[in-house]
């Protein structure tokens, strides 16, 4: 064969970018992402179906059969869910198409969980001759309606998942106010329930500590990329790890240290707990260094033992945690109820409204897991446990397939605080750790909770739908090796240093 005349094949011009004079998008943007939409809505439709499923058999098991009530929330929220995804199609059409599902169909899970509740409340209320209580479900429908919009004006709003680094500074300001303002609030418009963590006017309350924790997430991302060689070269070794000088550290350390003594401050130990271990998670995203990790342990550790010598209330959650039945008449009844209820689910659970989940304390929000506990078993449990590791395992994904630092940074950071508030969650329901306070994520009631989550989801797409659509690198030009100029490589310039 004559492979002098054997033509070469052309390079499809599609993956040279700007560089060789074309502007054809990449494959993925190419095609407007019809391929990963339509699995998304095929995706959001199973998903819808299995809420309406578990719809009927939640009336089915309380008697009253499927009502208007049912039936009018289910066709709110499927509105809604496919009004969120036509805006993801439009504007993020190559972004993964498995995260919304999976939040749809928790956030789904949750408000038929706060329907039961209510229920059972309801039933409790004739039963004994009292007035019923007022209905939360209406109101997380609300909720979730906002949640979804504000998912939307974030996906309009920022383009580019790069435009927040250039606020950081302003996002750990605000974060930080955020933190501030129900600390200096009086108890009447903060204080709920011992902790002050809220702002309360007129019937209106907001937990601004949900979203601080976004607004500081931007800032560490932000913080780190401008000053990794500063974490990764300077500073002294000891014992085998390089220790950063202190005035490297000084805007993360004043930053951190706010934050953990405002909300210790408001009594609110778990949410210092997740913003603690997210600021760690971040510095060794960012660093690649497990020194950070033994020294930020070292640092807890440390903390822990002093709040726990001079807060009371850290003594009794320690207290109740080593032995809830103790105090079963007082502080231990909740988490003891907790524990029964999902000891009476076994591994198939009750079933969806035949067990008696009302009879733990803030069931709708701090204790919700343990609801699907009790009426879905450990089999349930474990699926909804799953659904989070996805959006967790896919945020990282998204995080790690972007090419530049703070999109890797803010992508890892925001994922991870899903994933930690949930070990939080679920390690303080079922006695692996201290009980902490927070709610889960797309299921509590709450709708400060619901409006962050929703905007952390959005981010993760904006990342994943820039990672995918960003046209592939130039291939680099090939020099024979007889012409080609020595250089000197260094530690420094070698990837990952």
């Amino acid at each position: 064969m004559d492979f002098a005349a054997t033509p070469r094949p052309r390079p499809d011009p599609r993956y040279f970018g700007r560089v060789s004079g074309f502007r054809h998008p990449p494959p993925a943007a190419q095609s407007g992402g019809r391929v990963p939409r339509n699995a998304e809505l095929l995706l959001c439709v199973a998903a819808l179906g299995l809420i309406a499923f578990a719809y009927m058999a939640m009336t089915s098991a309380t008697g009253g059969g499927i009502d208007g009530r049912a039936l009018r929330a289910l066709g709110v929220f499927t509105v809604f869910v496919l009004v969120t995804h036509l805006a993801v199609r439009r504007w993020a059409a190559a972004a993964d198409p498995v995260l919304l599902p999976c939040a749809v169909l928790l956030n789904g899970l949750g408000l038929l969980i706060i329907d039961r509740l209510d229920r059972a409340e309801a039933a409790l209320a004739a039963n004994s001759g009292t007035a019923a209580p007022s209905s939360d479900a209406p109101h997380q429908l609300v909720w979730t309606g906002l949640g979804m919009a504000l998912f939307i004006g974030v996906l309009v709003g920022v383009r580019d998942h790069t435009r927040p680094a250039k606020f950081g500074y302003t996002c750990g300001l605000g974060g930080v106010v955020a933190l501030l303002i129900p600390a200096l609030l009086p108890s009447r418009f903060s204080e709920v329930n011992g902790g002050k963590s809220w702002i309360m006017f007129s019937g209106f309350s907001i937990q601004p500590g949900e979203f601080a924790k976004v607004l500081l997430i931007i800032f560490i991302a932000a913080f780190l990329v401008a000053n990794r060689d500063l974490f990764t070269t300077a500073g002294k070794r000891v014992l085998g790890m390089t220790l950063p000088r202190l005035r490297d550290l000084g805007p993360l350390i004043l930053v951190t240290f706010v934050a953990v003594l405002v909300l210790v401050y408001e009594k609110n130990l778990g949410f210092s707990l997740l913003v603690f271990g997210t600021v760690l998670a971040m510095m060794y995203i960012g660093t690649g260094r497990a020194s950070w990790l033994l020294i930020g342990v070292a640092m807890f550790a440390v903390g822990a033992i002093i709040a726990y010598q001079l807060f009371g209330h850290v003594r009794v959650r320690v207290e109740v945690w080593q032995d809830p039945l103790a105090t079963y008449y007082t502080t231990g009844y909740q988490i003891s109820q907790a524990l029964f209820g999902m000891a009476t689910g076994g591994i198939g659970g009750t079933g969806l409204g035949g067990g008696r989940p009302q009879d733990v304390p803030f069931a709708k929000t701090d204790f919700i897991i343990s609801t699907i506990g009790e009426e879905m078993g450990l089999i349930g449990l474990a699926a909804v446990l799953t659904l989070f590791l996805i959006i967790t395992v896919r945020g990282f994904s998204a995080a790690l397939t972007t090419r530049d630092a703070f999109g890797k940074l803010l992508g890892g950071g925001l994922a991870f605080s899903l994933g930690w508030q949930l070990f939080v969650v679920v390690g303080g329901v079922t006695k692996l750790i201290p009980l902490t306070g927070l709610t889960t994520p797309f299921m509590s009631y709450g709708g400060s909770s619901l409006l962050a989550n929703y905007i952390i989801l959005a981010l993760l797409l904006r990342i994943s739908h820039d990672a995918r659509s960003a046209p592939p690198p130039p291939p680099r030009p090939v020099t024979p090796i007889a012409e080609d100029m020595t250089q000197h490589v260094s530690r420094k310039s070698l990837p990952g240093h």
